[in-house]
């Protein structure tokens, strides 16, 4: 299934693209994975000059200027003029499909990340949250297009996101269903526990539910278990941009994976390897993540937020802008605990990283519009390219909500931008940078007419 549905969130295409000659210049409000167009003018008479963001910049094929673009680039600065057709493709827009994503934090507060196989339709070789698309067959009802809830946060997703996570990586994120006693009927689970599954059975059920043999509800009810939806944080929306042929509404969600106190016992205990202590630990708390055996990834694996954003700096893993985005947003809490190899938190050290990401949670990352974490909904748009030292790279603007939620009050990440360059493998060159300092580096604090 697609995470990261965007970005799996991301979901998540390929769009149509071509250069512009000297014409005036349509603003629209389409958005993205995702964008506003650059456009170029191709006169000989423009060639080794560029316009300001957000206007027309000039031919950038000359020498010492950027190469080419390549179909991704495209994709992400292509843009539509009309929030309900593509009046450019003459085609009406299509309608994004609900998915969620998970960014499931293990016991050590490391990220999962899968490895998508290289014939993926969607974010090919990425690297990639677990998540992907509702499915009528395991969610139920599913909002319709016209409805104001297909875009809002709500059990669907939930269950949707904890059914992907579990065909994608195995980890299942479920409690023991309650047993009511006949003094209390309305007695609840008053700690989070465990479901115990075997392994055998979770590999059979893995499979089978991904070929809608069994439904996943009906499949964890037989188990004794219930999803975990209430452990499930909402942290942003992403709205794939009106002019690509595949569109997504995904939402995202910060699951923590219990720190529990069997966990610490295990390790403590007298095993003569580091490995071994590893394998009893995994064992014990079940959060050993394995692939779907290559159905759509090759790997899965934990690791430490900015060993991730490291890796992709290196180009050695590619990260899509909203896994970057989202990681590096959380890679400011959930710090690796060092360069030993047998560093560790304690319990309480991670728990308190925890409380500063919930914290976290409860703002609005500090551009003022009053819109939580959870309530803001991403449609990256293409602010133009950024020029300054011949940088080149796309700037992605975050604060664009996307054609379906016009005039709902909701909005994207106001402050930042992303920075990326698009190869024909992949995004590269991914940053995140506070979007007055590309402002005054690309303006010099001149704000008429820019649209950053």
């Amino acid at each position: 299934m697609v995470s990261s549905s965007i970005y799996k969130v991301i979901t998540p295409s390929a769009f149509q693209f071509s250069t512009f000659r000297t014409l005036p210049v349509r603003r629209s409000q389409s958005h993205c994975r995702l964008f506003h167009t650059t456009r170029i003018n191709t006169s000989p008479q423009s060639q080794g000059t560029f316009s300001r963001i957000g206007r027309r910049p000039r031919n950038m094929t000359s020498p010492g200027s950027r190469s080419p673009k390549s179909d991704l680039e495209k994709q992400y600065t292509s843009s539509t003029s009309s929030s309900k057709v593509d009046r450019k493709a003459k085609k009406e827009i299509a309608v994004p499909q609900p998915s969620s994503s998970i960014l499931l934090i293990s016991p050590q507060n490391q990220i999962l990340l899968l490895h998508r196989i290289r014939t993926s339709s969607s974010f090919p070789s990425a690297h990639v949250f677990p998540g992907g698309n509702l499915d009528p067959y395991h969610e139920s009802p599913i909002p319709p297009p016209s409805s104001p809830s297909r875009h809002v946060d709500s059990e669907i997703y939930r269950l949707g996101a904890i059914r992907e996570c579990f065909e994608e990586s195995g980890i299942l994120l479920a409690l023991p269903s309650p047993s009511p006693s006949p003094q209390n009927p309305e007695q609840k689970i008053s700690q989070k526990e465990t479901l115990h599954i075997d392994e055998k059975e979770i590999s059979r059920a893995r499979k089978e539910i991904h070929s809608r043999n069994i439904n996943f509800s009906t499949w964890l009810a037989q188990q004794g278990g219930i999803p975990d939806i209430d452990s499930l944080h909402p942290f942003t929306r992403w709205i794939t941009p009106s002019n690509l042929p595949k569109r997504f509404t995904t939402q995202m969600y910060i699951y923590f994976l219990p720190l529990s106190s069997s966990s610490t016992e295990v390790e403590t205990e007298s095993i003569p390897t580091n490995q071994g202590t590893e394998k009893e630990k995994e064992k014990e708390t079940h959060t050993t993540p394995t692939h779907d055996g290559g159905i759509e990834h090759t790997a899965a694996e934990f690791a430490y937020c900015s060993t991730w954003l490291e890796k992709a700096r290196k180009g050695e893993i590619i990260l899509f802008p909203p896994q970057f985005y989202l990681m590096e947003l959380l890679s400011q809490f959930l710090l690796p605990a060092g360069t030993d190899a047998n560093s560790t938190f304690s319990i309480d050290e991670l728990s308190a990283q925890r409380r500063q990401v919930l914290q976290f949670l409860q703002g609005d990352g500090g551009d003022g519009s009053g819109i939580f974490w959870g309530e803001k909904v991403m449609s990256p748009l293409s602010l133009g390219v950024k020029r300054k030292n011949g940088d080149g790279r796309v700037i992605l603007g975050l604060d664009g909500q996307g054609p379906e939620l016009e005039g709902r009050g909701r909005k994207g990440d106001g402050k930042r931008v992303v920075l990326v360059r698009f190869g024909k493998e992949g995004p590269r060159e991914v940053e995140v940078r506070e979007r007055r300092e590309v402002l005054e580096e690309e303006r010099g604090g001149e704000e008429n007419g820019a649209k950053l």
